[in-house]
């Protein structure tokens, strides 16, 4: 057994309750393929088949079965053993510390809200991270995870649920051409100086802030950004909640047609992930599927 992976087991485990590969996939934030390759490579070690997949259901083959009946108690034992040790690494259960960018959007705060309620002894405690900063609090350990606009596109992070997708607003001073108009468009937008975020973001996440082929200055909050498009020195781009919070007498907010919609993603360390922070992307997507069938 020289090898064994525990990411095989956990798939493993999800795909005995869901009976369903696409499913699994979503507890475990892969996607299907990647639960097959899981299953296939434990299935190797083993030896022999665990799951039988047709095209019209999946189930535990006898071994499977048998396997699954030893598993699910060593399991249990080796996640309460991490949670033990985590809790005296910290001192105490604590809060879980979730770093948000710009405003607390709905589908968050109703997370949070689920969270609480299931987990009463735990609580969130938000924390608000830099514009121009988005990974940097959850590489230090100073947030658990974080809620981040994408792209995100990190080594050692995890991308968990995506959620709050929404159309694009352009921010802009007053006396900017564009504030007297009902909405714009892309290529509109692309023609004037765009606000970006200064470093440390990473190249790729400051292009999507500022996607056209005019550059404007660089902000590292976004108080500082909303300040620089009022006083005229650029246009800057919003989702629409983060635009309907931070409303300014002296800017203009106008919807932008043809831009990719705006999204949202938990990601949190990959060597520091926990058990808590598993739930409560869990919680989140279920939150946002709730949401979204509205």
């Amino acid at each position: 057994m020289s090898g064994l992976e525990l990411r095989e087991l956990e798939c493993f485990l999800a795909l005995a309750e869901e009976l369903h590969f696409g499913r699994a996939g979503e507890r475990l934030f892969v996607s299907q393929s990647r639960v097959s390759q899981l299953l296939a490579a434990l299935e190797r070690r083993v030896g022999a088949r665990l799951v039988h997949r047709s095209s019209r259901r999946v189930a535990l083959t006898p071994l499977g079965e048998r396997f699954l009946e030893r598993l699910e108690p060593a399991y249990g034992a080796l996640r309460a053993a991490v949670a033990d040790a985590q809790t005296v690494a910290r001192g105490g259960a604590g809060p879980l510390r979730l770093g948000f960018q710009g405003v607390a959007d709905a589908p968050l705060v109703a997370a949070v809200a689920a969270f609480e309620a299931a987990e009463p002894a735990r609580g969130v405690e938000l924390v608000e991270i830099p514009y121009a900063d988005p990974f940097g609090a959850v590489r230090r350990g100073a947030v658990d995870a974080a809620v981040v606009l994408l792209p995100v596109d990190e080594a050692d992070l995890v991308l968990g649920p995506v959620f709050s997708r929404q159309r694009q607003t352009v921010a802009v001073s007053r006396a900017h051409p564009f504030a007297a108009r009902e909405r714009v468009g892309a290529d509109e937008v692309s023609a004037v100086p765009l606000i970006g975020a200064a470093s440390p973001a990473p190249a790729y996440w400051r292009a999507a802030r500022a996607p056209g082929a005019l550059t404007g200055p660089a902000a590292t909050t976004l108080q500082e950004a909303l300040s620089l498009a009022a006083a005229g020195r650029g246009a800057l781009l919003l989702c629409r909640p983060t635009a309907a919070y931070h409303r300014r007498d002296d800017l203009a907010y106008v919807p932008v047609e043809g831009l990719p919609d705006s999204a949202l993603g938990l990601v949190w360390h990959r060597e520091a992930e926990t058990e808590t922070v598993r739930e409560f992307a869990r919680v989140l997507a279920r939150v946002e599927t709730v949401r979204g069938g509205r």
